[in-house]
């Protein structure tokens, strides 16, 4: 099964066209035509079966036949994660993310981020294909860039983690998480939070945790603890 994005289409809707690029991608390269059945989802966990009824490559319709909400996961998932120096990485962790599982992402700025300025539009693209591509119909919500401490002052609900590599008390977080929970866990940058940004999260009851024996790069160490919530919630 293929699957389609188009944000604009609701529960309520009965005929759509889709945009030109996919239009052209839908009649010209899979050769789609009048009848042929095509799925769609808006993001929201709606997936719509839908039938073609005028294969224009610049402009193709369709009418929705079935429509299903598809299960939202009984947990949520915030990881608040420093972009990475290569922009390719963060690219890596936000496709493999959406395909493992987590439901909103925050690039925040820190101490020693050495990349400060983000694609938000390349990064949503890259977002919406993962999530076509593991049939998932909830798009992730890629928030704004924001620095480290202006993230803390939000308010937060459920499980607080931030995983470091400093010396001093930290808990293991695959032996700290539990299923059916909200959890907001924040990774930092290639050179590790800074001693003072430690400090301000504990200070705003995020709880110090490492995600194992071995110093990780970011975008792994965001993939182990997104992957460490979806097992213990399997």
């Amino acid at each position: 099964m293929q699957l389609f994005y188009n944000p604009d289409i609701t529960d309520s809707t009965k005929q759509f066209s889709f945009p030109k690029d996919e239009s052209k991608h839908i009649v010209k390269v899979l050769r789609k035509n009048v009848g042929d059945t095509l799925y769609i989802t808006n993001g929201n966990g709606w997936l719509f079966t839908a039938e073609i009824t005028i294969p224009n490559i610049n402009k193709c319709m369709a009418v929705v036949i079935a429509k299903s909400l598809q299960t939202k996961r009984d947990y949520h998932l915030h990881l608040a994660v420093a972009p990475t120096k290569m922009n390719d990485r963060y690219e890596w962790f936000l496709e493999k993310a959406t395909e493992i599982g987590i439901d909103s992402i925050t690039p925040i700025i820190c101490d020693r981020s050495e990349r400060k300025v983000i694609k938000p539009e390349r990064f949503e693209r890259i977002l919406q294909s993962a999530m076509k591509q593991s049939l998932n119909c909830y798009l992730p919500k890629l928030n704004d860039a924001i620095s480290f401490k202006s993230f803390l002052k939000q308010d937060f609900s459920g499980n607080l983690f931030i995983a470091h590599c400093e010396k001093t008390d930290r808990k293991s977080l695959k032996h700290t998480l539990k299923p059916k929970q909200n959890i907001t866990i924040l990774i930092g940058p290639e050179g590790d939070f800074s001693v003072k940004e430690i400090k301000m999260a504990i200070e705003t009851n995020f709880i110090p945790v490492t995600l194992g024996e071995t110093r990780l790069r970011t975008e792994t160490a965001a993939m182990v603890a997104c992957h460490s919530v979806a097992f213990i919630n399997e």
